[in-house]
């Protein structure tokens, strides 16, 4: 390049930052005139307070904009615990406070507690409002505080390598994301695919179709003998809850080799952690402080008009709920109940979860790490309470979609290029609980058909209630001031190292109980005082677990798995009742001369040969559906009977076993069918992807071309051909 040439190129960058620092301070200065504005009319309209001039106005705008970049990082530190459990209202009042210090250093005088909140939430909704119309970012301070943080990390990251974002939508099913892109409720989505970056490639995940089993399968690539969301392992007497810290940290040592698809990047939010070195929010590694990091909370929380942002958000997200819960009910349309306490936690999962996960994945993005995942769960939660395509569930998948546009933003800032990635786990399929269309529950069939003795069904550990207290136990373990506060104000609420929140407090409890009495007996320990009153699997004939429209029914009498001839001489009743109900599908046991044998009600099938006798129990599911009952029955901890709800094929519709509108676990429909978006010029199987360790090793494979096609001299990814089966 010539020394023209260079001081040309030197003059139009000086001159590009001269316009970028104009249009800030023009942008700045009109936000600051728009915040006098809304000062002018608050205090108008409030009561107790003299009408500010316009002068003044401006001046409290512009000392508040001093106030929070000075000290709200500094105060954010100590009051972050107050923040994380009163779920953002800590911080709306720490924002009055911020209000009123600006009023007295223009005036010497302050408005009342009450005028100060009004006028923060107001500030922050208005904001909210007006910085899209002025082309501000709503991320730039964030990133800003990230840059300065990782300055260090960005130099080391400067490549041409591309780096990988993964953004899961849980409980996504291709069939909705298609339909969801057609009605223009995914306009970022539909624009990468209008322009030719991206194509939705549709694959199959196993059974159980659930997040624990597909995400052991992604990122740790087995999910070798996880029979179901809960499962429960004659042996030990334990029973395993992929969502709680404990077991899924038991879970992944079991199926981690060390080298799986986060080995070299971040685990944002999920239930496993892919071996990433860093951890926030994720189940796995919250106990393992080496990993799991709560610091990286602390960027989120120290911008007070993005906090606030998602403050206003949450509160209008009940508002929301609550109006699409009372059209749903008016409309005479089949519904589960969504009153109590799940407006609060569903404004905690699709509001104040995803956004302090898209501030992770950002600064991922600024800091340029090579790979991270993050699993986002609100549309599964209100899809689970609303129903797969109801107004409410594609709102949320509406505000998932912005948040990859705030990704791709982002991108600019990066010291690297990168590829955005959107996939789901699963998908879910429709349908009016079981306990609603015949009056009972599986346990209370289960407990009617057994010749003697009773049924324990062990209380649910709720998921979306888990993933809070998930993040409220991760922060609760920083070694800082906030994170010894946050110890101190969950103390109570502190079970078996996760903070048990709404209807999980007694869940946990009754499994921690469960668990040590059943420790204790393994162990030839004497029995202490209540264990005949907790350890319920002891006493009980039948243990019976929901996941979705899969059910499990164990027989614990026995430490091995029963076969259907030991069945049908203990309980007679027990397998024709099951197969013979009309809200149940077909029925998997053991024969001791047959084999595996999926039964139900006017027939069976032999699944050693695929022999059948009368009509074939799964003509209406798919034609994989054997193949996955085959994989199942070799699990050791596959129960004694495996159910599935039954499915209409005509509608699409099951009859789970749990209290769900929207459902996935077992087989039937589109919760086996999730998709993944990729970059249009990433290969193309050669084959159908069918189970989620063959879309972990078509991820790997994916990675390792982008790799190769940066001209990188790192080793590519090698993949792993292995049969999971060996790994138990």
């Amino acid at each position: 390049m010539t020394g023209s040439a260079i001081d040309e190129h030197n003059r139009q960058r000086r001159l590009k930052g001269v316009r970028a620092l104009l249009g800030f301070c023009l942008r700045t200065a009109a936000m600051l005139v728009v915040q006098a504005l809304v000062l002018l009319a608050m205090t108008a309209l409030l009561s107790g307070r003299d009408t500010l001039s316009f002068d003044a106005a401006i001046l409290v705008a512009a000392v508040m904009a001093i106030i929070n970049a000075v000290l709200w990082p500094l105060l954010i530190r100590v009051a972050l615990p107050l923040t994380i459990v009163t779920f953002g209202l800590g911080s709306l009042a720490l924002s009055a406070g911020m209000v009123a210090l600006a009023f007295y250093a223009v005036d010497g005088k302050t408005p009342s507690f009450w005028t100060d909140v009004a006028i923060a939430f107001g500030l922050a909704f208005v904001s909210m409002l007006v910085a899209p119309l002025l082309d501000v970012d709503g991320d730039a301070r964030h990133l800003r505080i990230v840059r300065r943080r990782v300055k260090r990390n960005r130099r080391g990251n400067r490549t041409d390598v591309p780096g990988v974002i993964l953004f899961e939508i849980d409980g996504l099913g291709e069939g909705v994301l298609r339909e969801a892109i057609r009605d223009g409720h995914t306009p970022t989505i539909a624009r990468w695919l209008s322009d030719g970056s991206h194509r939705i490639l549709g694959w199959e995940c196993d059974l159980s179709s659930q997040t624990g089993a597909s995400q052991a399968g992604l990122l740790l690539g087995s999910n070798w003998d996880m029979p179901a969301f809960r499962w429960y392992e004659k042996e030990s007497g334990r029973t395993m809850v992929s969502n709680h810290p404990a077991d899924a940290a038991e879970i992944e040592r079991r199926r981690s080799t060390g080298a799986g698809l986060l080995a070299a990047g971040t685990s944002r939010g999920n239930m496993f952690s892919g071996d990433a070195p860093r951890c926030t929010a994720t189940m796995s590694a919250i106990r393992d402080r080496s990993r799991s990091k709560a610091r990286d909370l602390f960027a989120y929380f120290s911008d007070p008009y993005g906090f606030m942002r998602t403050i206003v958000l949450s509160l209008a997200d009940i508002a929301y709920e609550r109006l699409a819960a009372s059209r749903q009910r008016r409309s005479g349309a089949a519904h589960v109940d969504r009153k109590g306490m799940y407006p609060l936690i569903r404004a905690a999962i699709a509001v104040v979860m995803r956004d302090l996960v898209t501030a992770l994945l950002l600064a991922d993005i600024v800091e340029g790490v090579p790979v991270s995942y993050a699993t986002f769960v609100g549309y599964d939660e209100v899809a689970h309470h609303s129903g797969i395509r109801e107004p409410d569930a594609l709102a949320v998948l509406k505000r998932h979609d912005r948040q990859l546009a705030r990704l791709e933003r982002a991108t600019a800032q990066s010291p690297r290029p990168y590829h955005l990635v959107v996939l789901s786990d699963h998908g879910q399929t429709q349908g009016a609980p079981f306990r609603q269309r015949y009056g009972e529950t599986l346990e209370d069939v289960v407990r009617g058909a057994l010749a003697q003795g009773d049924v324990f069904a062990p209380a649910a550990v709720d998921e979306a209630w888990g993933d809070v207290g998930a993040v409220l136990a991760d922060a609760r373990q920083e070694p800082s001031i906030g994170g010894r506060m946050l110890a101190r104000a969950t103390r109570s609420r502190s079970v078996d190292g996760t903070v048990a929140l709404g209807p999980n407090r007694e869940a946990l409890a009754e499994r921690k109980a469960t668990g040590a009495a059943s420790e204790r007996q393994l162990s030839g320990q004497p029995t202490e005082a209540g264990d005949a009153d907790t350890s319920e699997t002891d006493t009980k004939e039948a243990i019976v677990m929901a996941s979705g429209g899969l059910g499990l029914v164990y027989l614990p009498s026995s430490p091995e798995r029963l076969t259907v001839e030991q069945i049908s001489e203990a309980h007679p009743r027990l397998l024709d009742t099951l197969a013979a109900h009309p809200g149940i599908g077909y029925v998997m046991v053991r024969s001791q001369e047959h084999g595996a044998l999926v039964i139900g009600g006017a027939g069976q099938r032999r699944l050693r040969d695929d022999e059948i006798e009368g009509e074939d129990p799964l003509a209406h599911f798919d034609a994989t559906a054997a193949d996955h009952l085959r994989r199942h029955d070799s699990f050791p901890h596959c129960p004694d009977l495996l159910v599935n709800c039954m499915y209409e094929p005509s509608c699409e519709e099951v009859a789970p076993f749990e209290e769900f509108m929207g459902s996935h676990g077992g087989l039937g429909g589109p919760q086996t069918k999730p998709f993944a978006l990729v970059p249009a010029d990433w290969s193309q199987p050669a084959s159908p992807i069918v189970g989620v360790e063959t879309m972990h090793e078509a991820l790997r494979e994916w990675l390792a071309q982008s790799q190769l096609r940066a001209g990188t001299k790192r080793t590519p990814v090698r993949l792993r051909r292995r049969r999971s089966q060996e790994r138990f």
